[in-house]
């Protein structure tokens, strides 16, 4: 019997679709399951599946009004129980207005009273786990997860955080996840022999959700698994126990690009691909699979591909979304006589709106429809790229191998740099590649670790200075350590041995302020982060609010000679430290580096840290307020700012 099965991924933000749920979907399909796929509210979705099943219902008493075209009404009524919905849904059209009633009432109690808990709505669910800072939603989502089905076995959990934190999962939700990969038969099922984990991925479940992921427009890959470091901060060798160092990735391309069309970007998810003995073999099968130097990519009609895959059957509820939607993507492209022709067929097939918009309809006016979209969005080539996203391990770069990497269209090329001492590894692999042709790299820079501070400093500086010399671009993504395993696995406050919370958040406000990542230019770093160590440890020490509104504070100063400026504060840095004796050093940067300055005016009882600690406070609330003289200023800098952000307006 074919069973109905739901993935889930948790309603939280990510930058990549869950290529493991893409895999078990098509391990379902393959044996005729129904399968639907969801991220977002799984209370919208509980919802959704009861008002299909009322508006069925009330179809059956009544088929002389069309219910879809008050899904929305419907429901909002189940779902608040609020009585102005209830009244908007209009049954006195209907000639049996009370059997009417007494179905919609009892869809409203179904929900309301979690009736649906007693009666399955999945034969099994599957849920995705990613990092362990996404702890609570993914609890909370299993814990919903498990009122879907008739058992708690029901529910299989997978992923990074399932494999990681493994005896917390079983201790929150009492469900024993999967760990690791899907790299055995029987796995799912024991009937069956197929491995999941080489399987293609199904491509059709992202047009399922409302969800729109940065980087929906590649295929997704592994050419190696597994590393073979060890490094303790790292989790791939609990994920990836076992190196495989080739994977061949051309037919699965193939039979993706047969299926749902062409990709433009070529995204590989290896943790160690430098390692493998075939490198060679690997970059030349990148090469052939049309991800060469210079490849470009035409990106192929959309609408075709979409409406063969509903003719087919493949998942009718993605395209018959995914044709919905591009048919309001042409109406909106077409003017005049053109635009109000299209409008016209479409609203004759009700297909304006999303609930109303049938298979049946969509592929009644396709003919139409085809000619005219492709007419209206002509493709042009687009450089096409290929990115190994967990990047690669400069302590393994040779000369050979960054003229491999040169070979193909890999941008950015991400290497890692999680630890100064290896800074002869990385600088020479910076230089290989760039000798290579490869103009765009990307780093994590790892700090909060085992790293100092200062050394947090030296990579970013030696990034710029690299940009510089090798007319490069290189963009540092600074990434702060939490453990995943031990005591410290939930402790999001997790200080390194080097590190204390007032740097922690300054350095969070630095990063801010410039929106995550380091790129290229040496007078930006140098305001952001200093020109010296010296210059960077004092920004380090400087007040958080004075690091957010850093041009402002100097502005004060500057201009204002006010007394709360960068400038005062460290003039009075400067004078407090002069007269202070080394046990009173310590005392007073003690305080200011545990950074919790809400009660330090208070509790502090030595007059010689008063007037410093007075620029502690958070003036946020100040600038803010517009009873303040803080806000009066800060207006006033608004419209006349510094005197170069003034010379870069009278040009404009």
């Amino acid at each position: 019997m074919n069973r109905n099965i739901l993935l889930i991924e948790p309603d939280y933000k990510n930058k990549y679709p869950p290529v493991g749920l893409m895999k078990i979907a098509t391990y379902h399909r393959n044996l005729r399951d129904k399968v639907t796929f969801f991220k977002g509210n799984l209370k919208s979705l509980v919802i959704g599946i009861i008002v299909k099943k009322c508006i069925d219902k009330l179809t059956q008493i009544d088929n002389s009004i069309n219910w879809l075209l008050q899904y929305e009404t419907i429901y909002n009524y189940i779902a608040t129980g609020k009585l102005h919905y209830y009244d908007n849904i209009k049954i006195e059209h209907s000639n049996y207005k009370s059997l009417i009633s007494f179905a919609i009432e009892e869809n409203k109690k179904y929900f309301q009273k979690k009736l649906y808990e007693k009666e399955p709505l999945f034969d099994r669910v599957y849920v995705a786990t990613l990092f362990t800072f996404y702890w609570k939603i993914t609890i909370e989502t299993i814990n919903f997860a498990k009122t879907l089905v008739k058992e708690d076995s029901d529910v299989f959990i997978g992923g990074v955080s399932a494999t990681l934190l493994y005896d917390d999962i079983v201790e929150q939700t009492g469900i024993k996840p999967i760990k690791g990969l899907l790299n055995k038969p029987k796995m799912l099922d024991g009937n069956n022999d197929i491995i999941v984990d080489v399987l293609p991925l199904d491509y059709s479940i992202l047009d399922e959700t409302d969800y729109k992921y940065p980087e929906n427009d590649a295929y997704y890959g592994y050419m190696t698994r597994g590393c073979f470091r060890n490094c303790p901060f790292c989790a791939v060798t609990t994920l990836e126990p076992k190196y495989c160092e080739y994977v061949s990735l051309k037919d699965k391309i193939e039979e993706t690009k047969a299926k749902y069309g062409d990709k433009r970007n070529l995204l590989l998810l290896d943790n160690n691909v430098l390692y493998s003995t075939r490198f060679p073999q690997i970059i030349q099968e990148i090469i052939d699979c049309g991800f060469g130097k210079d490849a470009t990519y035409t990106e192929p009609d959309e609408y075709e591909i979409a409406l063969k895959n509903l003719e087919k059957g493949t998942n009718d509820t993605a395209y018959t979304k995914k044709l919905f939607n591009l048919n309001l993507l042409l109406l909106n492209r077409l003017n005049g006589t053109a635009e109000q022709d299209f409008y016209n067929l479409l609203e004759s097939n009700l297909l304006l709106n999303i609930h109303t918009t049938t298979k049946d309809s969509l592929l009644k006016v396709a003919q139409d429809i085809v000619p005219l979209y492709a007419r209206h969005f002509r493709k042009r080539p687009k450089q096409r790229y290929i990115d190994f996203n967990q990047g690669v391990d400069a302590r393994l770069f040779t000369e050979e191998k960054a003229n491999l990497l040169g070979k193909i269209n890999i941008r950015p090329l991400r290497i890692a740099f999680d630890n100064y001492k290896d800074r002869k590894y990385y600088e020479n692999a910076i230089r290989l590649s760039a000798k290579a042709g490869i103009k765009n790299f990307s780093n994590y820079i790892l700090y909060n670790f085992k790293d100092k501070p200062v050394e947090f400093y030296l990579r970013l500086q030696l990034n710029i200075e690299l940009c510089e010399e090798l007319d490069i671009d290189i963009y540092s993504f600074p990434m702060k350590f939490h453990p995943i395993t031990g005591k410290d696995r939930f402790n999001r406050g997790y200080l390194g041995k080097h590190w204390n919370r007032k740097y922690i958040r300054a350095i969070q406000a630095v990063l801010n302020a410039i929106k995550g990542k380091v790129g290229r230019g040496k007078e930006f770093f140098e305001k952001a982060f200093g020109a010296t160590e010296e210059q960077f440890f004092k920004i380090l020490e400087m007040p958080e609010t004075m690091i957010l509104y850093r041009f402002f504070f100097e502005w004060l100063g500057d201009e204002k000679n006010y007394c709360v400026s960068t400038n005062a504060w460290w003039q009075c840095w400067q004078e407090t430290f002069k007269v202070l004796n080394e046990q009173e050093t310590f005392e007073l940067l003690e305080i200011i580096h545990q950074n919790n300055f809400s009660l330090l005016l208070s509790e502090n009882d030595n007059p010689k840290f008063s007037e410093l600690l007075k620029f502690y406070v958070n003036y946020r609330d100040d600038i803010n307020d517009p009873e303040t003289e803080l806000y009066r200023l800060k207006k006033e800098y608004d419209m006349n700012p510094t005197k170069k952000l003034r010379r870069k307006k009278e040009k404009q």
